[in-house]
């Protein structure tokens, strides 16, 4: 992270007397530069005031060394300067301590109190000095000229260092409060990359699930039906049995390596830790890679009007199944009907796997803010002939089933019923303005 003003002040007080080295140099240096002036000028004020002349050289190595607390006390530095200014001397410590107090953080009433104070000392001991330079030498001048000149020579010592500090103050301030934002922003700058980071591995994970739903539910269904019929075949077949037995045999050992396949690689696509990308994914194109696949998934996959065909597929493999829709049928958003054909679709895969010959009731409700489905089977009889057919179950089915209907913001209930059979159950809300958007959509 940037070091601000602010630490760097901090830590220059709170450990070292001066921050850098630099500082401390020039601090010094002032301070005998400062120290020699008061000394000299030291003389002429013991001769004025009838003092020995080694107490006023004392007096002025001593006046003149308290600039080297500048950075530390300003406040200090000034007042000292502004009680010696009668005897004329600390000019440059006067110069130095007024720009030291207007570059420092000393609250700006202070500070214009101090250089109040200041420039009225230094006008009257202007005043003075030019009336009695004047009275010496035995010059007429105007009434105003004692003044003016003193009121020039007053501003012209402490204007410019004062403005100057005030200047360098605001400009180091300025400084302090720019590497401030700009650490504030690397901050937020990280967040959000942390930020972008997570979404596009939830959106990875995400479309790691969304993938393992869709084969589960399609290639399952379909190789669950291949398996039925082969044991069908197997129990059936009339001419030629050895080799109807043995193709139907081979036909049932291939579906059941398909599933167990799938299983293994829906469980390695449901795994929690994902990968990490080879490179950064910024957030835009994760966006958009989720905008396109979100559009590709709508375009594409079944709907409701293909759940007649579905029920057929089943009855095909000997399966007892009753469509029964009732209320108005409309459109729906393809999201919402590829969720409901999925959700009935799976559940007529888990009938032929778990209950082989039991009656099947779909049911289909269209109502005016949602759409219900529920797949019902009854008991499995005794002398069903595909009750044993060995078909492997991943244990996801239900899991996706619920997953779907909860990312549309549905309810899935499921469980065993009275009668001894199976119950699934699903509602799905209907967003009449998604519904209405995607109606203008196929219009157009």
């Amino acid at each position: 992270m940037t070091v601000t003003g602010a630490d760097r002040d901090a830590a220059g007080v709170g450990g070292r007397w001066w921050g850098r080295r630099r500082s401390a140099v020039l601090d010094v240096g002032l301070a005998v530069v400062s120290a020699l002036e008061c000394g000299l000028e030291g003389v002429d004020f013991a001769e004025k005031a009838a003092l020995p002349v080694p107490l006023g050289v004392v007096f002025g190595l001593l006046v003149g060394s308290v600039l080297v607390v500048r950075r530390r006390w300003p406040i200090a530095v000034v007042l000292v300067s502004i009680a010696v200014a009668p005897a004329e001397m600390g000019f440059l410590m006067g110069i130095v301590g007024l720009y030291t107090l207007a570059a420092s953080d000393v609250p700006r009433r202070i500070t214009a109190v101090l250089a109040g104070m200041s420039t009225t000392v230094v006008f009257v001991v202007t005043v003075f000095s030019l009336r009695q330079d004047i009275a010496r030498a035995e010059l007429e001048t105007s009434s105003w000229y004692v003044p003016g000149m003193a009121l020039l020579l007053t501003l012209g010592l402490n204007a410019p260092p004062l403005l100057l500090g005030l200047y360098i103050g605001a400009r180091r301030r300025l400084m302090e409060s720019l590497r401030e934002r700009a650490d504030s922003l690397e901050q937020e700058l990280s967040l959000l990359a942390d930020r972008a980071e997570q979404r596009a591995q939830w959106a990875r994970q995400e479309e790691r699930t969304r993938i393992a739903r869709e084969m589960h539910d399609v290639v399952a269904h379909r190789v669950s039906l291949m398996v039925v019929h082969a044991a069908a075949l197997q129990a059936v077949a009339l001419k030629d049995p050895q080799k109807a037995v043995k193709n139907a045999a081979l036909v049932g050992d291939m579906g059941r390596q398909a599933l167990t396949e799938l299983r293994e690689m829906l469980g390695v696509l449901r795994e929690g830790t994902v990968p990490a990308a080879p490179a950064p994914v910024p957030l835009a194109a994760v966006g958009r890679a989720a905008a396109a696949a979100a559009e590709a998934a709508a375009d594409d996959g079944p709907c409701l009007d293909a759940l007649e065909a579905l029920c057929e597929q089943s009855r095909l493999a000997g399966a007892v199944v009753e469509l029964v829709v009732t209320g108005e049928v409309r459109a729906y958003p393809p999201e919402l009907e590829r969720t409901a054909y999925r959700v009935v679709q799976e559940a007529l895969t888990n009938v032929h796997k778990h209950a082989a010959g039991a009656e099947v009731v779909v049911r289909l409700a269209h109502r005016a803010a949602e759409v219900a489905m529920q797949v019902e089977n009854g008991p499995c009889p005794s002398d069903a002939g595909g009750a044993d057919v060995g078909l492997p179950s991943g244990g996801n089915g239900l899991v996706g089933m619920r997953e779907r209907v909860s990312r549309l913001g549905g309810a899935f209930v499921s469980g065993p019923t009275d009668a001894g059979g199976f119950k699934v159950s699903a509602v799905l809300p209907v967003r009449e303005r998604e519904a209405g958007a995607e109606r203008a959509a196929e219009a157009v």
